[in-house]
């Protein structure tokens, strides 16, 4: 295979610069042994977090810093989401390398930190042109994609001396009234109000949850396969999210993305990753295999699917908020609020099945 697929960051969005002389300077101070100019460009993927990768004439290296524009409380901590890849990385070996953080706002505007960069491929809506995937790799990906959540999941977190990262215990329920908080926080004239779905979810709160350590933004396009065999995850990345959750919350998020060959024109038009080729499992099947190797019964899950669409929703509705107020000029945000809507139907969908 070439090493075009390899993924790659393109030009700086207008607005969006880094300062080079301090960042250079600083760099040079905590990381070291980074020759020649420095070349910087930008990855389009990510919605939220703004990642820029540094070239250096023997390494590349990647800068993560938040947004600017009002942000949710505790979302965009750099510190906390370095500190905990930190922690995570002798556990689970998915997690980038750490290579160095500062709060000192007066370098690029904001905190930001540095990390290895993962040389393989990232499928995002489609494979890159010259990765051919056939049917049985196609499921196999899916297969290795969910034992490595499923692995992330039965980590031991207290033996690990990871329970500092999240609250544990109440999560389900606090994620509810976060999520219905944040929207509403965010809500703009042009989406619905999400009253019926914020009550149903309230009113079937699951009576158990197991606690575990949750990435909540588990799939493809956040995953770097291996360039010599695409079936191979070698990285996994974007865990401004992770936290101690329950595991079938986690899924539910995944599934939020996971557009299947049936769905309709307006799933399709938004996917982000691959997951409508031939060979790649339905939601259903996603559900069924997860169960089996962490021998559940697979059961309702209706809850958790309203659960993470109504989720995404105000993940959406909050980076829209940011462009209906002029505090980000990407044009990709333009006609979010139009996925909002398309979410709020799909939760009422389920509902009215269940």
């Amino acid at each position: 295979m070439t090493k075009s697929i390899v993924d790659t960051a393109g030009s700086v969005r207008e607005g969006e610069e880094l300062p080079i002389e301090p960042l250079r300077k600083w760099l040079d101070e905590n990381i070291g042994d980074l020759q020649g100019e420095m070349h910087i460009t930008q990855y389009s993927g990510g919605a939220s977090n703004w990642t820029y990768c540094l070239a250096f004439d023997n390494r590349s290296i990647i800068l993560r810093r938040p947004p600017k524009g009002t942000k949710a409380r505790g979302a965009h901590d750099m510190g906390r989401e370095y500190r905990l890849q930190n922690a995570l990385k002798p556990v689970y070996n998915k997690v980038p390398n750490m290579l160095g953080y500062t709060d000192d706002e007066s370098i690029i505007g904001a905190e930001f930190y540095v990390m290895e960069k993962f040389e393989g491929i990232i499928p995002r809506k489609h494979f890159p042109r010259g990765v051919e995937i056939s049917e049985a790799q196609a499921r196999k990906l899916c297969e290795v994609a969910l034992d490595d959540l499923i692995s992330l999941h039965n980590v031991d977190y207290k033996s690990a001396n990871l329970e500092h990262i999240g609250k544990g215990e109440g999560y389900t329920q606090r994620q509810i009234t976060g999520w219905i908080t944040r929207y509403n926080k965010a809500k703009t004239w042009n989406v619905p109000s999400g009253k019926k779905v914020m009550n149903w979810l309230e009113a079937n709160l699951p009576e158990k949850e197991t606690i575990c350590i949750t990435h909540n933004d588990y799939r493809f396009d956040n995953l770097v396969l291996s360039k010599d065999d695409p079936t191979q995850i070698i990285g996994v990345l974007d865990w401004e999210l992770a936290t101690l959750g329950d595991p079938l919350m986690d899924l539910g998020n995944s599934l939020a993305y996971w557009v299947e060959a049936g769905d309709d024109f307006l799933a399709k038009s938004t996917q982000r990753q691959p997951t409508d080729i031939p060979g790649m499992m339905t939601r259903q099947e996603v559900i069924n295999y997860y169960c089996t190797k962490q021998g559940l019964e697979p059961k309702a899950f209706d809850f958790y699917e309203v659960y993470g669409l109504f989720r995404l929703a105000g993940i959406v509705q909050q980076i829209y908020y940011r462009y209906h107020h002029k505090q980000t000029r990407n044009p990709a945000y333009k006609t979010m609020w139009i996925f909002v809507h398309y979410l709020m139907y799909r939760c009422n969908k389920i509902i009215k099945r269940g």
